[in-house]
């Protein structure tokens, strides 16, 4: 069952195939087994078979609240949780109970979704790998396993991959099938890196269309609640349930109700699509470009037309967008003082030394390093010269992409990473602030623009880890986008993890735990 859809999941529990209680257990089972890949910093047990009863109760009374009713998920631990720890991977909120839920948690409790825990992530959400949270790097399914190591002789450390980030814990949760789906957020690339990275497909919804009510911010500008699921179909329904307007949140706006129903087939005749000459990036892995120009061709074979565009401001969306998400970063970790919540240190000698020490104490190297860099920025003498021209800067990216869809294209292609996942060892090499520049050189534009963009994954590398490839569409055609990405998923034939080949090496599952997933 645990490989199966939500919609397939749905099904299978109004025929009686399986209690939501039995389902569960299996994901608490599983999480159990793959408790090596640290994708979750709390396990809500109790509560989620809690859920998972009271689920069941109103199927067999034949009142369930809809296709999300029973279905195990799980969420990214910087969204807040009522009761329920919610730490952003920090030592600054290790023990930070909030007293509310994110709106996005909410909606989906209202359906009769089981939480089954907090994943884990970078701290704050900064980070290009989920290798810098306070408890620990998330390891990905793809690549680590026991027997692996054990079979090497190699030192876990040297032999694993990142799962990349921030939200590596959910993308790890999903890709292990210990939860069906998971929700993350979204500033430059956070769900669709690691979507990209663990071969599942990772949605970032127009700027507005979600509510970010309970997301701990990093970057109010551009932060977006991102859905994580293993399949189109799957995060076309969740998002369904999720956007809207929030009374919480200025930012959102009224929609349409939606079923979250795709098209079985798109019409790709009448569909125009966009590759940016600017996204032949240096670094770019020979693997990427294969597929990116595998999946225009298979557009282009089934009558849509590709064209080449321009992004002209593509090129300064890296540094834009570091004096952008510094600067708001230094202004939203003012908060965390140790006077209101969180860590508070035992010096005692002036409020000043107590509030210094306390950040020292309750921040990494890298939330210090853009604090630091942001309060730089907003200076008196250098926020002219900084950060209102970086946002001008963001305007003509954001004119770049409203430039090419007026022109009449109706979606872009882009690679999503640079290449497959990174050795753990080879990744800690570099700095945070380099890596995370190199790994969103694709998807920080987007967050700027405020646009909608799914990474769906492709084929697997010679390594056997997954390649993913971004589409990007205009504000606010999140459906449309999710239904062009439904058909590339149609057709380029991705193996599923549970189905991906016999070597555990490649897919993080043993043959033991493949037998137990199904």
């Amino acid at each position: 069952m645990l490989n199966l859809t939500i919609k397939e999941v749905s099904l299978a529990f109004r025929e009686g195939r399986i209690s939501p209680t039995e389902l569960c257990r299996k994901c608490l089972n599983r999480i159990k087994q793959t408790q090596h890949l640290n994708a979750y910093i709390t396990v809500n047990e109790e509560l989620a078979l809690k859920q998972a009863q009271e689920a069941e109760t109103r199927l067999l009374q034949g009142v369930a609240r809809g296709p999300l009713d029973g279905i195990p998920f799980a969420v990214k631990d910087n969204f807040c949780t009522e009761n329920i720890r919610t730490t952003c991977a920090s030592r600054m909120l290790r023990d930070y109970i909030p007293p509310y839920n994110a709106t996005v948690v909410q909606k989906l409790f209202d359906q009769g979704a089981v939480l089954m825990g907090k994943t884990n992530m970078d701290e704050f959400a900064m980070g290009a790998g989920s290798t810098d949270g306070a408890f620990g790097p998330v390891r990905n399914p793809w690549s680590y396993t026991a027997v692996y190591s054990e079979r090497t002789g190699a030192e876990p450390e040297s032999d694993w991959v990142i799962t990349g980030g921030s939200s590596g814990g959910s993308a790890a949760a999903v890709a292990s099938l210990s939860s069906y789906l998971a929700l993350g957020s979204d500033t430059g690339g956070s769900t669709r890196n690691p979507g990209a990275l663990c071969g599942v497909v990772a949605l970032k919804p127009t700027y507005g269309l979600v509510s970010r009510q309970g997301l701990i911010p990093l970057v109010n500008s551009m932060d977006v609640p991102g859905i994580i699921t293993r399949s189109v179909s799957d995060a076309a329904t969740i998002l369904a349930h999720l956007q809207g307007f929030d009374v919480k949140d200025s930012t959102t706006v009224p929609t349409p109700a939606s079923s979250g129903e795709l098209p079985e087939d798109v019409d790709i005749t009448n569909i125009c699509v966009g590759i940016p000459k600017e996204y032949h990036a240096p670094g770019l892995s020979v693997e990427i470009v294969e597929q990116w120009g595998r999946v225009a061709d298979m557009f282009e074979r089934a009558g849509a037309r590709v064209e080449q565009v321009s992004l002209p401001h593509t090129q300064y969306s890296i540094v834009c967008y570091h004096v952008l998400c510094h600067a708001e970063v230094a202004s939203n970790m003012a908060r965390f003082d140790g006077l209101e919540y969180g860590h508070r240190s035992e010096v005692r000698s002036s409020t000043e030394a107590m509030y210094t020490s306390t950040r020292h104490e309750g921040f990494n190297d890298v939330v210090r390093g853009r604090i630091l860099s942001g309060n730089f920025f907003l200076l008196k003498q250098n926020y002219l010269h900084y950060l209102v021209k970086a946002q001008q800067v963001r305007r003509l990216i954001a004119d770049d992409f409203k430039n090419v869809f007026s022109s009449g294209i109706d979606v872009l292609l882009t690679p999503t990473t640079l290449g497959d996942a990174a050795r753990y060892s080879d990744f800690t090499q570099e700095d945070n602030r380099t890596r995370s520049a190199q790994e969103d050189v694709f998807t920080q534009p987007v967050n700027m623009a405020g646009l909608p963009a799914v990474s769906v994954p492709t084929v697997l590398s010679s390594r056997g880890l997954p390649i993913g490839l971004q589409l990007i569409g205009p504000a606010f055609q999140d459906m449309k986008l999710l239904g062009v990405a439904r058909w590339v998923e149609q057709r380029v034939g991705f193996p599923s993890i549970v189905s991906c080949g016999s070597n555990s090496v490649d897919t993080g599952l043993t043959s033991r735990e493949k037998a137990s997933a199904m």
